[in-house]
């Protein structure tokens, strides 16, 4: 298991150089002069051109791919620009906006597992049934309705008409979280809860789980203990992929309720052409994809030991 996550990490870690030089070359082949977007018209040669070292803009295109990856060694990330003086760094904007964007993400998918494991389990139990038509629905209605109508939706009657939560610009206000966890967990909750139903009913229907009834054992008993660690491993891969999407950036969800974010940041740096900005939230982005795939390897192995021993029967090969 101790190799396969070594591998796991390694493959993370080019996927996030490739994923730097992407951008990096992406950013540079744009046309236009970002100076002309951070500095305005009426900027004087003296404020380009401190603007332009700033950006290391007076650099080679070599030399300005060997000082990001400094800054990424350093921590820095880059520094921001226009304020070529004091430049803060690209670190500490993101440090900012990251925990609005985590609580935000663990607050969806919580809400999201919270309802819908009970609805996929009892979908699955009953498949056929109007129970398993009625969460069929309710799943389907979660899917189909976009998170930006439904964050509007919900703004017009529990912030316009109800006044009982807060609105836009008030990220640290009380309860200013209930709004997008909520939009957000719907849409996850019936992605979650269909895929907990389609493979709990797989393996239900295994043979294992068959002998298990032959054996006098309970239905609890079957479905819990044998049946649901097993159909987990496929919802573990999707509440891990969403987390680290929802990681990565809520962008429509951050610009329906105005709160910072890494999908904001990175929308404000590329419509103001900073470089550093947008290659170091894209680079954090890229390491919180790694970072999560990496924690459902673990769950893995830990939900399925056949996992490990496959490994580890790989490795003695």
């Amino acid at each position: 298991m101790a190799g396969f996550l070594l591998q796991r990490v390694a493959s993370g870690m080019a996927a996030m150089l490739g994923v730097s030089v992407l951008v990096f070359i992406s950013l540079h082949a744009v046309p236009g002069d970002p100076v002309d977007h951070l500095t305005g018209g009426e900027a004087t040669p003296e404020q380009r051109e401190a603007m332009r070292e700033c950006m290391n803009l007076d650099k080679s295109m070599w030399v300005q791919w060997g000082l990001f990856v400094e800054n990424i060694f350093d921590g820095s990330l880059g520094y921001q620009c226009p304020d070529p003086e004091s430049k803060p760094t690209v670190s500490d904007r993101i440090a900012y906006v990251f925990p609005y964007t985590a609580e935000l993400a663990l607050g969806g998918i919580l809400l999201a597992i919270l309802f819908a494991l009970p609805l996929g389990i009892i979908a699955g139990l009953y498949a056929g049934s109007w129970i398993d038509t009625l969460t069929a629905l309710v799943a389907l209605a979660g899917l189909s309705v976009h998170t930006s109508f439904m964050g509007l939706v919900c703004l017009m009657i529990f912030y316009v008409d109800l006044q009982w939560l807060p609105g836009p610009s008030f990220p640290d206000a009380e309860f200013a979280l209930v709004l997008p966890a909520f939009v957000i967990g719907t849409h996850l909750m019936a992605m979650i809860a269909r895929m907990t139903r389609t493979s709990l009913m797989n393996v239900l229907s295994e043979d294992y789980i068959r002998t298990a009834r032959s054996k006098g054992l309970s239905g609890f008993a079957v479905t819990i203990k044998h049946g649901l660690r097993m159909a987990l491993l496929p919802v573990i891969t999707i509440v891990g992929l969403q987390f680290g999407a929802l990681l990565a950036g809520t962008i429509i969800t951050e610009k329906v309720f105005a709160r910072p974010g890494l999908g904001t940041l990175l929308l404000d740096g590329i419509a103001e052409r900073n470089y550093p900005v947008v290659q170091g939230t894209a680079l954090v982005m890229a390491g919180c994809y790694v970072f999560i795939n990496i924690m459902v390897d673990i769950l893995y192995g830990v939900a399925d030991p056949r996992i490990r021993h496959t490994h580890r029967g790989h490795k003695n090969a």
